[in-house]
């Protein structure tokens, strides 16, 4: 469900974030937190937080602004006149939520689809005598089944004269579960 990935990135801290005219590692952990945390990298899964630091480099100060960065890439540094801000090379490890194929999670139901709506607004599964239900807010246990990938990279402009089309929003990242096996389901029911 979690796992732990590496990654390298430059990192800018500006002028007002320097302590006593130095950058601390609290700093550099408070960037990467900053950038990551909370976002889908596609096909890496739902950043957390930051684990630990494995390389960070001197940092360059750029032209006009003073910003420092941090480059952790293993390609060279770019030259002080070709920096417009100050520069650290960093790398890595986030703590990234991606459960596999066929792990078993608990969840709780935020809303009834369409697909699901029988009666009251709620799926009810009747066998023989008894009716249960998955309200909202029910907790449930349930076993990945897939997950899709949605790329959010703007899209380039539209050639004239094409008409804009109006594009559904989707998430970045969804998984798909299913409760559809003994033992999935609602907690209470088990």
């Amino acid at each position: 469900m979690f796992i732990l990935t590496t990654f390298e990135d430059l990192v800018q801290i500006p002028p007002y974030g320097f302590l006593n005219n130095q950058i601390t590692r609290e700093d550099l952990e408070d960037r990467i937190n900053e950038k990551y945390s909370n976002k889908v990298v596609q096909k890496v899964g739902l950043c957390i937080c930051m684990y630990d630091l494995l390389k960070a480099s001197d940092g360059l100060i750029g032209n006009g602004t003073g910003n420092a960065n941090v480059n952790g890439g293993k390609s060279a540094l770019p030259t002080f006149s070709s920096v417009p801000t100050h520069a650290f090379a960093v790398r890595f490890r986030m703590i990234v939520f991606r459960p596999f194929k066929g792990e078993i999670m608990t969840g709780t139901v935020q809303r009834c689809t369409p697909e699901g709506i029988h009666n009251e607004q709620t799926w009810i599964w009747k066998t023989g005598d008894a009716s249960l239900y998955f309200d909202p807010a029910t907790v449930v246990n349930l076993r990945v089944e897939s997950e899709k990938w949605h790329d959010q990279a703007p899209k380039g402009p539209q050639a004239e004269g094409e008409a804009e089309k109006q594009t559904e929003r989707k998430v970045p990242y969804a998984i798909e579960a299913s409760m559809a096996e003994s033992g999935l389901g609602g907690v209470d029911w088990w």
